[in-house]
């Protein structure tokens, strides 16, 4: 029995792993493979279903989740190759297969997803699989009389043709009624990938006849591997000599509420100082700005502008209710589009245009998880219960964490005096503190009682473990904090005795003659670190910043940067966090995970 049941398990897992198409319920669905920091929310905007759909297919998801699980995600589309969908990539399956199964080009799979390519086309993989019009037929190819060869053109080429810009396989084999079968066989090196200069051998079309019904697309690329159709569906690289970048903010409206217009301001003055740095190290750059107007102003105004279409890169909005008009225009004229603000907005799921620089919730907390883990192994926590209890989610995702290490924790109110507090440590382990509020009247509160414990025990291990808005309340509490040997997490921190820190207030003073607000973050500090990471990278890179953009390292005054594809379709979220810790020896140090 022990054989036969060895032998049945992993079929069993193959079965149930293979139905990403079958009807429960009548309803069809595909395989989502949850990743590190991804919510029900999120994998509902990724899809555009609601995430009541997303339990009733996975009864028990509404209470817990976790990385590496598979979910049914049901498949909104009816059923017919012309309809777009999602498709979830089965072993054995590759690029070449997938466009004979839907009927389309390895050059529109592509364009659908850009995060794709040969090195992450796995099994498990989720992709989008475009719609197919039906506008573009391909017209019968005419047979003809086979004419005297030019001496122009090679032997068995009927013409040369030179490459142009945006010029793609299937389009220069339509123009001249031939396959790509054909064109690839007459040009040996189209399997490297077309470029744009490049001239290619016309071959005599063969008699035949090749036309697309009205609702599916030919296929006519010849079984290749997955690494030679990515490389003939590349777009071409382009550099930017000079860097067209629009600046969109409520920056003068009366409508606007006055902190929103000091903030802004105070953004649009640091990314200047930034845009003066990069012009001084010969780098080209075109600055336009524009004023968004208030929360309820239309924005549209802005975006019908003719120079509008020419950007390389937009950085804003504000406001929630014009993120949503300005990634589409973005995402129709292939402009990146930086929100530096709002991390609450979904269309980073869905427009692969979107770099999202303040990092959604549960992304934010799985990084804090996992350097927790590396910072504090073999520990032993003490979570500290509020009655505010603000900071619920980020404590119920790392008591979900510690459970599947197996590492210890308790809990005791945060009204508990020094006693109570020792009596819940661990004397043979490392003891961390963590409060499940972040306010500062729990830091004043609890901070007293810490304290205590640490003098009155010098020979235990103790630490302190908070959260970004502590930085806010360090001239408060900065004897106790480096007295606990304090960390907290953040994506936004600069220390002003960093020598980068001095000389960017220096040249902020000087050039406005007023101190930045003390605000977390620092607005003029996050204008800085915007406008100089991408505009930078945008002159070194060109259209090829986007394959880059995850290997770049930048050494920032307040704003780190680490941004990940959120999907093959999508755009880009930031997940850098730092920890910072008062060391007992009055150190302050950045902890920078890579």
């Amino acid at each position: 029995m022990k054989l036969k049941y060895y032998f049945l398990l992993p079929l069993l897992l193959i079965g149930l792993y293979l139905q990403p198409m079958n009807a429960q319920e009548g309803v069809t669905y595909f395989l989502h493979t949850i990743e590190k920091g991804q919510s029900l929310y999120s994998i509902a905007s990724m899809y555009e279903v609601s995430t009541s759909e997303i339990t009733a297919l996975n009864p028990g998801s509404e209470e817990k989740i976790y990385a590496g699980q598979k979910l049914k995600i049901s498949q909104k589309q009816q059923p017919g190759n012309s309809q777009e969908r999602f498709h979830t990539i089965q072993p054995g399956e590759n690029l070449y297969r997938l466009t004979v199964k839907y009927n389309i080009s390895a050059q529109a799979i592509c364009d659908a997803n850009p995060g794709l390519s040969a090195e992450n086309f796995k099994a498990g993989e989720v992709i989008r699989i475009p719609e197919v019009t039906g506008t573009e037929v391909i017209p019968p190819v005419p047979v003809v009389e086979t004419p005297a060869i030019s001496s122009a053109s090679p032997e068995g080429c009927r013409e040369m043709h030179k490459v142009k810009r945006k010029e793609t396989i299937f389009s220069v084999s339509r123009e001249y009624g031939v396959s790509q079968a054909q064109l690839m066989e007459a040009n040996p090196e189209l399997k490297n990938g077309m470029k744009k200069g490049m001239w290619l051998c016309i071959p005599y079309p063969k008699e035949y006849t090749e036309t697309m019904p009205a609702t599916t697309a030919p296929v006519t690329t010849p079984q290749l591997s997955n690494s030679e159709l990515f490389a003939i569906s590349q777009k071409e690289k382009e550099k930017i000599s000079t860097v067209k970048a629009a600046v969109i903010l409520p920056l003068l409206t009366s409508s606007t509420r006055r902190t929103d217009t000091s903030r802004m301001l105070e953004y649009y003055e640091g990314f200047l100082i930034a845009i003066d740095s990069l012009k001084r190290s010969g780098i080209s750059i075109d600055l336009y700005t524009y004023d968004s107007g208030g929360e309820n102003s239309s924005i549209a105004p802005v975006l019908q502008k003719p120079e509008m279409k020419n950007m390389d890169v937009i950085f804003g909005p504000l406001y929630q209710q014009h993120i949503r008009p300005l990634a589409d225009f973005a995402k129709d004229n292939d402009i990146r589009l930086v929100i530096p603000f709002t991390s609450r907005d979904n269309e980073v799921f869905n427009n692969p245009s979107v770099y999202q620089i303040n990092t959604p919730q549960s992304y934010l907390y799985s990084e804090v998880y996992d350097h927790f883990m590396v910072q504090f192994p073999n520990s032993h926590i003490i979570f500290l219960n509020t009655d505010d209890n603000d900071k619920a989610d980020f404590i119920k995702g790392l008591k979900q964490e510690l459970r599947q290490r197996s590492i210890t924790f308790t809990e005791i109110s945060a009204n508990s005096n020094n006693t109570e507090m020792l009596a819940a440590t661990r004397p043979d382990k490392n003891n961390i503190f963590i409060p499940t509020s972040g306010s500062n009247p729990t830091l004043v509160k609890v901070l007293p009682y810490l304290t205590l414990v640490r003098r009155e025990n010098p020979e235990l291990m103790m630490q302190v473990f908070g959260y970004p808005e502590w930085q806010t309340y360090t001239n408060d509490h900065i004897d106790a904090f480096f007295e606990l040997d304090t960390y907290f997490y953040s994506s936004f921190y600069t220390n002003n005795l960093f020598p980068a820190a001095i000389n960017f207030t220096r040249s902020y003073n000087h050039w406005y003659e007023k101190e930045m607000a003390n605000t977390y973050p620092k607005y003029g500090m996050l204008g800085f670190d915007t406008g100089y990471f991408f505009l930078q990278n945008l002159s070194r890179y060109g259209s090829d910043f986007d394959n880059k953009v995850e290997d770049i390292n930048y050494r920032p005054i307040q704003t780190g940067f680490k941004f990940q594809r959120v999907n093959n379709w999508g755009g880009f979220i930031n997940r850098k966090v730092f920890f910072v810790r008062f060391t007992p020896d009055y150190e302050l140090i950045k902890l920078d995970f890579e």
